[in-house]
């Protein structure tokens, strides 16, 4: 299992991931374009990727001018082998050691993300108005759910 960040030319890889999860699907996966891919990977933004086998597993990406992470999905086939957590301390790590302001996502209720997010110190903070659940990590909760893994 590697982690490292994620490029350009990941961006195919990255969006078959994306379009294989079985929750919170992208319904219309053309309203995802290379171009936010882009956008996130340079200049707004970070990303990860977790390669096993030589292929890609997961990927995390944190769009740092909104305060929000942005995608984090592991492929059905790679789940429950602990890529979404890695991939999480990794941007989590990254993202609050260049930024004091809280992170936040969406998932919808009900579903594996949620429990991960929960199960992971994130603190639920409403709703969007979508009816997503929103999450918020502050850098103080993280160091303290870090020290604890």
């Amino acid at each position: 299992m590697l982690i490292r960040p994620a490029t350009l030319y990941d961006i195919s890889a990255l969006h078959d991931v994306r379009c294989a999860v079985q929750e919170n699907r992208l319904n219309t996966p053309s309203l995802v374009t290379p171009e936010h891919y882009t956008r996130y990977l340079t200049w707004a933004g970070k990303g990860w990727l977790c390669e096993v086998e030589g292929r890609v597993a997961g990927f995390a990406i944190v769009a740092t001018g909104e305060s929000m992470v942005w995608a984090m999905f592991v492929h059905p086939d790679a789940a429950g082998k602990g890529i979404g957590r890695r991939l999480q301390a990794t941007m989590l790590d990254w993202y609050f050691a260049e930024n004091e302001g809280p992170l936040w996502l969406s998932t919808a209720a009900g579903t594996r993300a949620e429990r991960f997010y929960v199960d992971s110190g994130w603190r639920m903070d409403g709703f969007t108005p979508q009816g997503e659940i929103r999450f918020e990590m502050s850098a103080k909760s993280w160091r303290q759910v870090r020290r604890e893994w």
